[in-house]
């Protein structure tokens, strides 16, 4: 049967971020003189690369502003680090689910637009870091949907892709699971509405950490 993979968005799916990513857009929008946009259209654009969402957040920006605003937010974001404030939480049940799936021989991914400074700090703040054998982000790979992200986890891990199971919050995690050729399960917790997901391709929604966990385990004994 093949070893089966699971492989996890971060912001939105493992931890709720969304406080923090507005808050360090803001604050990148203020330091150019902007308006950032309202915060129900910055957490539509988690999960992207930080050009592609300052792109759909900022359109009339030239190339030189777009750039200085994606500096911004990220020195933004290291502020906030290095004061101590930032807070993203694991939502509940998270934590016995990595640990769970990982003890039951499940092999564990991330494919996320947070950069790899971003999600080494908020695993290794979870005592998640130990339970994933394959870590993919925007700092190396194109913004989802591409696949790129997928197809390194499946490289890494050697699994195949009938076996392999993205999961996520948004529409771009669904499509990027379509586009790779693999299972995708949406998360109704996060930043995108349900039907969003099904529509980008998502086979089903869970709308709790136990009904992801049936999910997961449907996929083992079909």
């Amino acid at each position: 049967m093949g070893q089966y993979l699971a492989i996890f968005d971060c912001d939105g799916t493992l931890v709720d971020s969304q406080a923090d990513i507005a808050e360090a857009m803001e604050a990148a929008f203020a330091a150019h003189g902007l308006i950032a946009p309202p915060r129900t259209v910055i957490r539509r654009i988690v999960g992207l690369s930080l050009g592609e969402a300052m792109a759909r957040l900022a359109p009339a920006a030239d190339a030189e502003t777009a750039a200085s605003l994606v500096a911004a937010y990220k020195d933004a974001f290291r502020a906030r680090r290095a004061a101590g404030v930032v807070e993203e939480p694991l939502y509940d049940g998270i934590a016995a689910l990595i640990a769970d799936l990982a003890a039951a021989g499940w092999l564990l991914g991330v494919a996320t637009g947070k950069s790899d400074r971003g999600l080494a700090h908020c695993l290794d703040r979870h005592g998640l870091t130990g339970h994933f054998m394959t870590l993919h982000t925007a700092d190396r790979h194109p913004s989802k949907p591409d696949p790129a992200m997928i197809e390194a986890c499946l490289a890494d891990t050697g699994a195949d892709r009938a076996n392999t199971v993205m999961i996520g919050d948004t529409a771009y995690d669904m499509a990027m699971a379509v586009n790779a050729g693999v299972h995708a399960i949406g998360v109704d917790w996060g930043y995108h509405h349900p039907h969003e997901m099904i529509a980008a391709g998502a086979a089903a929604v869970a709308g709790s950490v136990a009904e992801l966990r049936a999910l997961l385990n449907a996929r083992r004994t079909n």
